[in-house]
């Protein structure tokens, strides 16, 4: 399984969200504990290192394209660094993979993946995690699976780039950010894929527009308006396999178009527009209401995700963020994100007007962000720098689940509540298996079930609650 399409950020003029109540503090700290009292709490001395020299040694674990690209990126990063091992649940995707990065002269001598060290299944990324030698892990799989994955590096003292979203539902964001107060005792270097933060012109521009530049902020506007992506059908499936794929395989090869392993597309895809305005205003909304459906996109090969969203969203201060996401042909496209505030307005990626006529200079790209983020990552690996997005990158990604949940109800959702008692989604890697009846599987016409907004609930019902406590990846009986 592989992750990523398209597009993010970090810099030094990093945001850092503030929580939002005593609730996520005490969950945070309840968490945190609650881990703390399982092996992830063992060994907190860093793992800097492996084998006694500088070489990082890095284990891919997800070798789509995004995979592909991430492991060449953190290669081409400066001082040794040597690519030993991957994993993928599919053969044929992990070798068709390795044969192109290999064809990648300049880091092609720094590769050593005996067949031994090509892991396959879909647990077979647990066999990367058990290898001392490894000191670094790219997570690019389905994002449903990050939480698992990341909280299983942790446990294994490896830093670790992961892509975004870092998770599809609730618990898994729970998950995450108590397996995060870990990484932090470890000393554990995190990036996450929102790349927009290590590109020069968000950079320089986020920074003026927090420093005042444009006053008070009032209103963002943010969208990800596209045509969409891939499908994989069954029958092309088959050819590949040799025989029909499994219900759980066909969901794996098409995980975008299952929100359990994807979000839906305004997690994987938006979630970088999103996370555009949270790092402007330095904190994630509190609420969010917002209607999406599927108008276009309606096969049975389109899963059960929407093909639209729109969402209007909430910060603590009254400030609103008005979002847009959108895979539909031949529509009008945009993907960007503007801001207006008491004294002008500004595409952010680049440009400010003042209201009263003066443009300010527009900011300028710099390196490619996707070689940035992994040359800041790596140079804070070896200069033992402070670097851990995986806070800001969750806070985003459940901003996305957040609107998710919204246009999916139709109904006004709550951060504190939704993070507490949204509904989960992904099942414990005894669930995996290809063999497994995956969490939603098709109607007797083939078709799969989508959410209908005013019928559908996102949260755990509340005559339930009090019988249930949340904890980092669920829920247990009182």
């Amino acid at each position: 399984m592989s992750d990523r399409k398209t597009d993010a950020t970090n810099s030094t003029d990093k945001p850092t969200p503030t929580r939002s109540g005593s609730s996520r503090r005490d969950f945070l700290r309840k968490g945190a504990a609650t881990v703390a009292g399982t092996s992830l709490a063992a060994a907190i001395a860093p793992r800097t290192y492996a084998v006694g020299d500088d070489t990082i040694r890095i284990g891919l674990i997800g070798t789509g394209g995004r995979g592909s690209g991430a492991v060449q990126q953190a290669m081409s990063t400066s001082g040794p660094v040597k690519f030993v091992a991957a994993a993928d649940a599919f053969k044929d995707r992990l070798d068709f993979s390795l044969r192109n990065i290999g064809r990648n002269k300049t880091i092609a001598p720094n590769i050593d993946i005996p067949e031994d060290s090509k892991y396959t299944g879909p647990l077979g990324w647990q066999k990367i995690m058990e290898r001392d030698d490894i000191n670094l892990v790219i997570l690019t799989t389905p994002p449903g699976l990050r939480p698992m994955m990341f909280e299983a590096a942790v446990k294994a003292g490896k830093h670790v780039f992961m892509e975004k979203p870092v998770g599809t539902d609730a618990p898994g964001i729970r998950r995450l950010l108590a397996a995060n107060e870990i990484a932090k005792q470890k000393n554990l270097k995190v990036g996450v894929g929102l790349q927009r933060h290590h590109q020069k012109n968000y950079v320089d521009n986020v920074k003026r527009l927090k420093d005042g530049a444009i006053g008070k902020f009032v209103n963002f506007r943010v969208y990800w308006n596209g045509g969409g992506v891939w499908t994989r059908p069954r029958a092309s499936l088959a050819n590949i396999l040799g025989r029909n794929p499994t219900e759980m395989e066909y969901q794996a090869r098409n995980w975008y178009y299952f929100n359990w392993l994807c979000g839906d597309h305004i997690c994987e895809q938006h979630i970088h527009n999103l996370d555009i305005a949270n790092w402007c205003m330095g904190t994630h909304p509190v609420k969010a209401q917002g209607q999406g459906g599927r108008e276009v996109r309606t096969s049975n090969e389109n899963g059960h995700i929407f093909d639209h969203h729109m969402v209007e969203y909430t910060y603590a201060d009254g400030t609103k963020m008005l979002s847009q996401c959108r895979h539909i042909r031949g529509c009008w496209n945009q993907v960007s994100e503007f801001v207006e505030g008491t004294k002008g307005t500004s595409r952010i990626s680049n440009s400010v007007e003042l209201y009263d006529g003066t443009k300010l200079e527009n900011t300028k790209g710099g390196k490619n962000p996707y070689q940035q983020e992994h040359d800041d990552l790596f140079e804070a690996i070896r200069k033992d720098k402070p670097f851990n997005e995986a806070e800001y990158g969750a806070h985003s990604t459940f901003t996305s689940i957040l609107g998710r949940m919204a246009t999916y109800s139709g109904k006004e959702v709550h951060w504190d509540e939704a993070l507490q008692w949204g509904k989960k989604l992904v099942p414990e890697t005894d669930g995996l298996g290809f063999d497994k009846t995956p969490p939603i599987v098709p109607n007797d016409d083939g078709s799969y079930p989508v959410a209908v907004p005013g019928k559908y609930d996102p949260l755990i019902d509340k005559k339930d609650r009090k019988n249930l406590r949340s904890t980092a990846t669920g829920y247990e009986k009182v």
